[in-house]
């Protein structure tokens, strides 16, 4: 082979090799495990806000994505959902909700990176990661203050309610980490928990009717996946049975007196923009956790004249969005 064959060749070999890795790159799908608790996460808005911005991203499922759900239905499935993703060699894991999924996923695997969507722990706090800034190791993510959202709900519907001083708390299995710290506040606050813990099949109905029979003054609706879910309905049964409800984000939408905190949309829309960068090659050692901190309040005209009750103007100029 003379020189200018073996060039021409040789060119043709190293256009040859990117047009087939690319080819290859293209051709590939890649696989997200996700660990959302109890809830059916094809009907949840935040997990369809969640997949409009890994789309928006360029990652579409059928064609060079595929998503693995696992919604565990009590504590002892969390562990088993994270073996299953990691046996089956996902790419990233978003572990969603309670600290339960990611205390699961990361007992599970040291490599996988993990996205979280912490909405009611700490990670710093509970150690799994170094700072915000380097979180170091396999986690990375979103996180908000949540417990810290009850306490502060609390002192809302108290705010509301001066003459009362017994508070329903409705809370479900995957929502003891935001109890103590109500628990706390309402000792300051020299109030009464009335508390009623909800399960499968979520019969809220019951739960109403035993807060009528304890004579709460209002209930505090605990921050839950399934408790969005469910808000009108939680909404619905709070006005019928004469209670001013709130707490649940997204809850005075739909009729609740208030709702307080971070929508679920907005977190769970930033752990796709991680998953994005991990999957185009960043490290989760090298991505800085993000605090969302900018919690909203919404206040229900219609729901307080319906039951009679008037909001104090000070309540009113401190929120961010008043239904009327």
């Amino acid at each position: 082979m003379d020189r200018r064959a073996f060039l021409g060749t040789l060119a043709s070999g190293l256009l040859a090799a990117p047009l087939a890795a690319a080819a290859q790159q293209a051709r590939r799908v890649y696989r997200i495990g996700v660990i959302s608790s109890g809830i059916n996460p094809r009907s949840a808005s935040f997990y369809q806000a969640f997949e409009q911005q890994l789309r928006n991203h360029g990652w579409v499922e059928g064609t060079n994505l595929a998503i693995d759900y696992r919604t565990p239905r009590g504590p002892s499935d969390f562990a088993v959902s994270a073996t299953h993703l990691v046996r089956e060699n996902v790419d990233v894991i978003l572990a969603g909700g309670p600290e339960a999924s990611l205390k699961a996923a990361r007992q599970a695997t040291a490599t996988i990176p993990i996205v979280i969507v912490a909405l009611n722990y700490d990670p710093i706090e509970k150690g799994y990661v170094t700072s915000l800034s380097r979180p170091g190791g396999n986690v990375t993510g979103v996180f908000s203050r949540a417990p810290e959202v009850g306490a502060k709900t609390l002192e809302l519907l108290r705010e509301i309610r001066q003459g009362s001083t017994v508070v329903g708390v409705l809370w479900e299995a995957f929502t003891t980490d935001q109890l103590p710290m109500i628990d706390t506040r309402a000792r300051e606050l020299h109030v009464q928990l009335e508390k009623v813990e909800v399960r499968p099949p979520y019969d809220y109905e019951r739960a109403f009717l035993t807060f009528k029979r304890r004579t709460v003054g209002a209930v505090l609706v605990v921050g839950s996946p399934v408790f969005f879910r469910d808000r009108a309905r939680i909404a619905e049964l709070a006005l019928q049975n004469g209670l001013p409800a709130g707490g649940l984000v997204g809850g005075a939408d739909v009729g609740m007196l208030l709702s307080f905190g971070v929508h679920p949309n907005i977190p769970y829309r930033r752990a796709a923009d991680y998953i994005d960068r991990i999957l185009r090659g960043a490290k989760a050692a090298d991505l800085p956790v993000e605090e969302i901190s900018r919690f909203e309040l919404v206040l229900n005209l219609r729901t307080s004249k319906a039951l009679g009750l008037t909001i104090p103007p000070s309540l009113l100029q401190r929120a961010d969005q008043v239904i009327e």
